[in-house]
């Protein structure tokens, strides 16, 4: 098939209505280069509302209500809900359609603990393949993406494969992260309304008791990718697959790697909204400026070539935060460096951050939870940036860090190893420095070896440009999803 495809995106967060991860910046960048490639793709995401008394976001567009689309009924299971379709566009012009639910979305948070919470993204699915109804809008590509959305290509096959709009539709599960499965009591399968094709489901969790969202989308979809080439061959291993192993191995080669790309419309030195200094690899002054403006916002000390280092992560146990109570520390007291770190998350990281905050005052400082505009800024002021993964998918903030000129120090797995190329003094080639083992010997290692190339500044600056000079933008990395759909296309 040649020509524009018809392409449903379904994602439980996008940027910038939603954001919790990597996941909001992938789905919204993705719709908008396969909008800008000419390609007919709309992006849908579950409209949260906030709360009575919360602010909506900074930036957010504004979204219409969509001419007969309002106060639809939905069931799932014996549940009933009513939901509107609200649209808005990205930057550039792609659509986005928000599934407006407020029984369901408006809980503050775009996912919770709550005993309902595999009905509400049950019932975001039907919405979406509803709305597809109601709009006469034939996909040929239902894109699905982690276990929010990954009961779609088992909906489609089961319920909806019949009629004659979704007739050839194919469907494609992109994997981000394999430690959120969406794992519910056996008893939450009659919300699914396969009725006598409940046989579909898969039997050995049923006879365990549970039902999970994630394997059901590695068994139903037509292909399934997952965010770097190295984290689809280690999610095939016990060490990584997390329980799901034996069924991505079964699926052989309909299991692929694309690596993610970065929306240098967002996150780039040269013309980044949140910053008041431009820099690139060929002019460095606004990079010195942006760490000098930043370390005294921060009340850090600006002492003349102390390196600083920069972290913004998700506090989760994926991160490696653990290898940091010791290494950290260490470091610190042995070696000129300051830090700034901005995440939230389990508590127990949250207070390490805090007490190293104030064990090395002035040197250290620890902002909680997420903030857009600091993110950059960290990015930007840094000299080195902290990765040490215990696994990590696709990872973005490496290639921001690339781009950015902040050194990443990463542990060599998942988009890690595919994205940050060790540093070699002979050749000057390579734009990181990169360690094996998840220890903390390692990490202190890596560590050291940062701070001694820093301390080399022709070899630092090497470094920093090879990595400024890289290209993961999602120009180039959209059209590996367009090969792909077009061969599920030929194959049906």
């Amino acid at each position: 098939m040649t020509g524009p495809l018809a392409i449903c995106l379904l994602a439980s967060e996008a940027t910038p209505f939603s954001k919790t991860g990597g996941l909001a910046d992938v789905s919204s960048a993705l719709a908008k280069h396969l909008h800008a490639a000419g390609h007919d793709a709309r992006l849908f995401t579950p409209h949260y509302r906030p709360r009575a008394g919360e602010m909506r976001p900074r930036a957010v567009p504004p979204a219409e209500p969509l001419a007969g689309l309002s106060a639809l009924p939905l069931a799932v299971g014996t549940h009933r809900f009513e939901f509107s379709v609200l649209q808005a566009t990205l930057a550039g012009g792609a659509p986005v359609y928000l599934i407006d639910c407020p029984a369901l979305y408006a809980r503050g948070a775009p996912y919770t603990n709550d005993a309902d919470e595999h009905v509400r993204f049950i019932a975001f699915t039907l919405a979406v393949l509803c709305a597809c109804r109601r709009l006469a809008w034939a996909p040929a590509i239902l894109h699905c993406n982690d276990w929010h959305t990954a009961f779609a290509p088992l909906l489609l096959e089961a319920r909806y494969r019949a009629e004659a709009l979704f007739a050839t539709t194919r469907s494609l599960l992109t994997i981000h992260n394999m430690g959120y499965q969406g794992i519910f009591p056996a008893a939450a399968a009659g919300d699914l309304g396969l009725g006598v094709r409940g046989d579909l489901l898969y039997a050995p969790d049923l006879a365990a008791g549970r039902i999970n969202a994630l394997r059901h989308g590695i068994l139903y979809a037509d292909a399934v990718t997952t965010v770097s080439p190295t984290y689809a061959r280690e999610i095939c291993t016990p060490e990584y697959g997390m329980g799901l192993d034996d069924t991505l191995r079964a699926r052989g080669a309909a299991l692929t790697g694309i690596l993610n790309g970065v929306d240098y419309d967002e996150w780039d030195p040269r013309a980044d909204r949140y910053l008041p200094a431009a820099y690139d690899a060929e002019h460095l002054a606004g990079k010195r400026e942006l760490k000098d403006a930043l370390l005294a916002r921060l009340g850090l000390g600006a002492a003349p070539g102390v390196p600083l280092a920069g972290i913004v992560s998700r506090l989760a146990v994926q991160k490696g935060i653990e290898l940091m109570f010791e290494a950290l520390p260490k470091v610190l007291a042995a070696r000129e460096l300051n830090l700034v770190v901005l995440g939230s998350g389990e508590a127990r990281y949250e207070e390490f951050f805090a007490s190293l905050a104030r064990r090395f005052a002035g040197r250290v400082a620890f902002r909680q939870g997420h903030d857009e505009e600091l993110a950059h800024w960290i990015e930007a002021a840094s000299d080195l940036f902290l990765m040490p993964s215990r696994y990590e998918p696709s990872g973005l903030n490496q290639m921001y860090s690339l781009r950015y000129g902040a050194v990443p120090v990463v542990r060599r797995t998942g988009g890690l190893a595919d994205s940050v190329e060790p540093y070699d003094r002979e050749r000057g080639s390579g734009d990181g420095v990169v360690f094996n083992d998840f220890d903390v010997p390692a990490l202190e290692w890596a560590l050291h070896t940062a701070l001694d190339l820093y301390a080399q500044p022709q070899h630092w600056t090497r470094m920093m440009v090879n990595g400024m000079r890289k290209d993961f933008s999602w120009r180039r990395q959209v059209g590996r999803y367009v090969e792909l759909y077009r061969r599920l296309i030929a194959a049906a």
